[in-house]
């Protein structure tokens, strides 16, 4: 197959406009197509522009888009098929280039020529936050976890999205800088949380969704149930980790190349805007066994959601996800999905289940 499809048009660099605030891990570019062709429905579309050339005889078939219609649903066959076939594509509705591979987008996430990036838990995160009692953030998501689980313990039926995901993570930053209750949600995202996590300060939403995955794959099995319902916490963070991997709930990281890098498939170009498919790359089979399986004992974990490094929002996600499960187990000892209840997950940029309809009572 012709590469044709991996050259950018020269009018997408040119036509772009000027960069916006905000942080591009959860902020992609424009969805404008850069050419009228872009709008092409369907999976078949043609690159124009001076840099695409002549169309073969009878049309060609170029990548599939991570905006194709149905992503939102299963991204998982589209993801594959990049992976596949077109590791390095240029994508005329995403106005960048995309990388699918776990090496490409591990790369791309580390890599000083990659810029115009921020993740948690990567180097700056370490020097921003030097005052952080860890103690006082255990105690606290502790606290939080176990009076959101008391309330719903009593009830025949519970949506964990919409009565524990939502209010876990911002309750644990306003209980951490005293915000009070009654006004956790009004301004828990505005100044406690950068009071707490500074540059992280917008993972809240993230960490709710990242939440929402992980009770969703642990109670979509038994035998998951089963053996983390009094788990050490070592297993738990090996749980946590792996759902990060299967179902991170950034699906696609955006990223600006200040040089040429040779990656799978060719070289991306300096100057352009790269989109990291965070959700492809936790499923690479190149790099994971049996990748679609949630298995917290696998011998080959890893996820890309955050960095290495110590960052607030990092140990708090890590904290929540364990003191959930604590909590909810021990106010609900027979806690379980309700009959016929499995989770969906939803999402293109951000993703996770919607609802989590649970039978506290068993």
């Amino acid at each position: 197959m012709s590469d044709a499809p991996n050259r950018e048009p020269d009018r997408a660099i040119r036509g772009e406009r000027p960069e916006e605030p905000g942080d591009p891990w959860t902020r992609l570019p424009s969805m404008t197509p850069a050419t009228p062709s872009a709008a092409v429905p369907g999976r078949v579309r043609a690159l124009v522009g001076p840099a695409a050339g002549p169309f073969p005889p009878g049309g060609r078939t170029v990548a599939p888009s991570p905006l194709d219609p149905g992503a939102s649903l299963d991204p998982h066959g589209i993801h594959r098929t990049l992976r596949e076939e077109f590791p390095l594509t240029y994508d005329p509705l995403l106005r960048a280039w995309v990388l699918s591979r776990y090496a490409d987008v591990a790369t791309a996430l580390t890599d000083e020529r990659f810029t115009h990036g921020h993740r948690p838990g990567d180097p700056p995160c370490a020097r921003a936050h030097v005052d952080v009692d860890v103690e006082a953030l255990r105690a606290v998501t502790e606290r939080t976890a176990y009076v959101l689980a008391r309330r719903i313990a009593e009830r025949s039926r519970a949506d964990l999205v919409a009565d524990f995901c939502h209010w876990l993570p911002a309750g644990t930053v306003a209980a951490a800088v005293g915000v009070p209750y009654r006004d956790m949600m009004r301004l828990v995202r505005g100044r406690a949380a950068g009071a707490l996590a500074g540059e992280c300060g917008g993972q809240i939403a993230v960490r709710e969704k990242a939440l929402a995955s992980f009770l969703g794959n642990v109670l979509a099995d038994p035998d998951q149930v089963a053996a983390l319902r009094d788990a050490p916490v070592g297993l738990v963070a090996r749980a946590w980790t792996e759902s990060l991997r299967r179902d991170p709930p950034v699906q696609i990281a955006v990223r600006r190349t200040s040089a040429e890098v040779p990656v799978s498939g060719g070289v991306v170009p300096a100057g352009a805007s790269v989109a990291l498919l965070v959700g492809s790359a936790g499923r690479d089979p190149e790099r994971f066994r049996e990748p679609n399986r949630f298995d917290p004992f696998r011998d080959d974990p890893g996820q890309l959601t955050y960095g290495a490094g110590f960052c607030p929002a990092v140990l708090l996600a890590g904290l929540e996800a364990e003191y959930a499960l604590r909590a909810l187990f021990t106010a609900m000892p027979r806690l379980r999905l309700a009959d016929g209840f499995r989770p969906v997950f939803t999402g293109l940029i951000t993703r996770a289940p919607r609802s989590l309809i649970v039978r506290p009572g068993g």
